[in-house]
């Protein structure tokens, strides 16, 4: 493939909090770049559920120097989404939205040919900051693919006066087990484990223990889903099968880095499923090809969070330019 006016020295796959850095900072080397994002800007965080509160503190959450100004303690969903657009907006970057990288491959010549949904591009690098939204962790039972099921949790007005089972009590089941009780649902959570997860937001925590405590919401502890239906599911429990009316299913369950897009583009991926790169210089064993931010942390998505993976992209862009 020859050179055109798409060949650029950086291309950066995802347009979140550390791709947007990357691009700050490949800008600030007057290195040309794009970014390939396969949606909308922050992708991920404009399908978090629309009332959710960060853990982190406004400051953490900053990039290329912009201040984040909350009058919140924390900032919440919406706030992050319209303080990386101003920054997109500031720094005037070179983003490309809705256009999904399908294959990037090496050439003779060492330089890497990218093929997207809509045209094709030339690059000297190439970073992979893509997070791990995209793919859920599915329970893999029957009924799962059922329409009432989702593992993307949104908006709590869609379970007003609902049957409505939330599998998972980590920060995501939690929130979205009191944010649709409060729109009057009737929520029964299923958790595998006895206890709730120890990530669980301290301000949030006594919360949800006080409601299952005093019965507004339903908690079965070392529980698991087998099967869902069109009105009602089947939890295996303790005590045995236990089924119940309900409409719907939050499933959340997790979610995992897309390894298969991984795996396509040659970075090894071991056992463990942490995807093997330089931990100085962010570089997989494809030379030129880098990644950042959470996907970084392979099946440990608790490691890596936008406020300690955003010197990934000093780290990128500082090797590069060596």
């Amino acid at each position: 493939m020859s050179q055109t006016q798409n060949h650029y020295d950086i291309l950066i796959i995802g347009a979140g909090p550390i791709g947007m850095a990357c691009a700050i900072e490949a800008k600030k080397a007057n290195l040309s770049y794009v970014i390939v994002e396969k949606g909308a800007l922050v992708n991920s965080l404009f399908n978090y559920p629309v009332f959710m509160t960060f853990f982190s503190t406004s400051q953490k959450l900053e990039i290329g120097g912009v201040p984040f100004v909350t009058i919140n303690p924390k900032p919440n969903r919406n706030e992050a989404v319209e303080y990386y657009r101003r920054v997109a907006e500031k720094f005037d970057l070179n983003i490309h939205l809705f256009e999904t990288v399908k294959q990037v491959v090496k050439n003779d010549d060492e330089v890497f040919e990218i093929h997207t949904s809509k045209t094709n591009y030339t690059a000297n690098n190439v970073i992979v900051s893509t997070g791990f939204y995209d793919v859920p962790l599915l329970m893999n039972i029957p009924g799962e693919d059922l329409p009432k099921v989702t593992h993307y949790y949104k908006d709590p007005h869609l379970y007003a006066f609902q049957n409505v089972v939330v599998a998972g009590a980590n920060n995501s089941g939690v929130d979205a087990a009191l944010e649709t009780y409060r729109k009057g649902a009737n929520v029964t959570m299923v958790v595998r484990s006895g206890e709730l997860g120890p990530h669980v937001k301290y301000w949030v925590r006594p919360d949800i223990q006080n409601r299952i405590k005093e019965g507004e919401v339903a908690a079965l502890f070392n529980s698991e889903l087998v099967e869902i239906r069109e009105n009602e599911i089947d939890i295996k429990t303790p005590e045995g099968l236990k089924t119940i009316a309900n409409d719907f299913v939050i499933a959340m369950t997790g979610y995992q880095p897309d390894f298969s897009m991984l795996r396509k583009f040659g970075i090894d991926l071991p056992e463990s499923l942490c995807p093997v790169y330089n931990e100085e210089t962010m570089e997989t064993n494809v030379k030129g090809l880098y990644l950042a931010g959470v996907v970084c942390g392979g099946l440990d998505t608790h490691k890596l969070f936008i406020e300690n993976s955003r010197v990934h992209a000093e780290m990128i862009i500082g090797d590069i330019v060596v």
